[in-house]
């Protein structure tokens, strides 16, 4: 058995110029395994590389590569290897690529394309951004439902070769309209005689080309398809979108998703190749606002200074106080953001979700509530820390204001994404550190507000 050549050979053999014999040598390479090897080289090694492939590998192995290489080839690649490159590439894969190009560049790329190829490309471009007809292929195998088996199969034989994807067949009828589709498991099974009317049920899932990428993504989830055909007005089938686009797409949501519950924009680019500024006019607008939302909880503390100059004691819980609250409320925030891009619950539902938090945050609340209850009477007890006269009371302030905050956390944190979500924003705003924030503030006052009732005539 022959071992793999290592990345160490290939660089070895460019150094050397062994040009013939690397060509050779990167035809024993998956097409997956080429685009880690090309990621790992420097730029040079790089395009040296991706020249020596064959039009077909070259092509299959370009669809794959991050953006920033795609964009370094076309920009150090001759006017002809991308022009036969981006006429080979799969419509879908093609668009996704212009979409990230300068517009001048896009109309000047888009000329030199083949009639067919620029017809298909101007096409999907003129869908809107995050619509699914961007991420549709026209590749695909219609049939027709008068059709025998044995007329499928053959073609198939002729015309799969273009396909996209033979697991599923469409069956449309004189005007294109998508009327079945029917799995290559049905036609392999069926007998060459049998139509193609006597396979079908009538019975299909399909997207619309001016739905929203989004949608396409629950539509999939919810159907387990590795392809979905796509409908106009009118039910004319116009392309197909397979699963592998609707993972990029779900990888983007998700990576946004994330980056906003950090509390920051989406960077929208990796993070290694976003220019520095822009990473800071990302991030600056909500640290801004988290900051002056933290003002809030200072003004808060001097609203409560007369109590803080009586009770000292009650400033030493204050950082325990605040930020479990906004911890409860960070949990709470991310679990119901995470439930909703899963579709596991709706704004309809909002009622089952305070109730489930309501019960919840007063579990949560109790636990940490009796924990810090008992850390107030061991450090009594022991002598480690004398808390007062009063240190009882003091405890009863600690425990019950826990209790109220986290649940007010949760209920905070719970509510708010599903009340974004209704207003037509996106819900992932409700960033974690945004919630914490809120929490802080309204935390001070509940807890000043416990210490007031069970400390007044005594400590305050």
């Amino acid at each position: 058995m022959n071992q793999q050549p290592t990345t160490e050979h290939i660089t070895s053999l460019i150094q050397e110029g062994e040009f013939f014999k690397l060509k050779e040598v990167l035809k024993e390479f998956e097409p997956a395994e080429l685009v880690a090897l090309i990621e790992e080289e420097a730029e040079r090694e790089q395009l040296i590389i991706f020249r020596l492939l064959p039009l077909r590998l070259a092509t299959e192995v370009f669809e794959y590569l991050n953006l920033d290489i795609q964009k370094h080839f076309i920009a150090n690649l001759s006017q002809d290897k991308i022009t036969d490159i981006l006429n080979e590439m799969s419509p879908d894969d093609r668009t996704a690529l212009l979409e990230f190009l300068p517009e001048d560049f896009v109309k000047e790329i888009i000329q030199t394309l083949s009639e067919p190829e620029r017809k298909v490309t101007l096409e999907l471009l003129g869908y809107p951004e995050y619509s699914v007809g961007r991420l549709m292929t026209p590749d695909y195998i219609a049939i027709r439902e008068n059709w025998t088996v044995q007329q499928v199969l053959d073609y198939i034989r002729r015309h799969g070769g273009q396909s996209e994807t033979l697991n599923v067949l469409y069956v449309t009828d004189m005007r294109g309209v998508l009327v079945d589709d029917l799995g290559i498991r049905d036609i392999l099974l069926a007998d060459p005689q049998t139509r193609v009317s006597e396979l079908m049920d009538r019975r299909y899932v399909y997207l619309q080309t001016m739905q929203d990428q989004e949608e396409a993504i629950e539509v999939f989830r919810r159907n387990n398809r590795v392809a979905l055909p796509v409908v106009g007005s009118e039910g004319v089938l116009f392309g197909i979108v397979t699963i592998d686009d609707i993972l990029d797409i779900r990888e983007e949501e998700d990576t946004e998703d994330i980056q906003k519950l950090g509390g920051s924009e989406a960077l929208d680019e990796p993070y290694l190749t976003i220019s520095l500024p822009k990473m800071i006019q990302k991030r600056a607008g909500w640290l801004v606002v988290l900051f002056l939302g933290e003002m809030l909880t200072a003004t808060a503390m001097g609203f409560f200074e007369g109590e803080i100059e009586k009770a000292v004691v009650l400033a030493l819980f204050v950082p325990l106080i605040i930020s479990s609250g906004g911890n409860a409320g960070s949990q709470a925030t991310s679990l119901i953001i995470r439930a909703m891009s899963l579709g596991e619950l709706t704004v309809a539902e909002w009622w089952k979700v305070m109730r489930r938090e309501l019960l919840s945050g007063l579990s949560l609340g109790g636990i940490l509530g009796l924990v810090g209850f008992l850390r107030i009477l061991a450090w009594q007890q022991t002598g480690f820390y004398d808390y007062g006269p009063h240190w009882l009371l003091v405890g009863f302030t600690v425990g019950f204001s826990l209790v109220g905050i986290v649940l007010w956390g949760s209920l905070s944190g719970s509510m708010l994404p599903l009340f974004l979500k209704k207003l037509g924003f996106d819900p992932a705003t409700s960033s974690a550190p945004f919630v914490a924030t809120l929490v802080d503030v309204t935390g001070l006052i509940i807890y000043f507000s416990v210490a007031t009732l069970f400390l007044k005539g005594t400590l305050l």
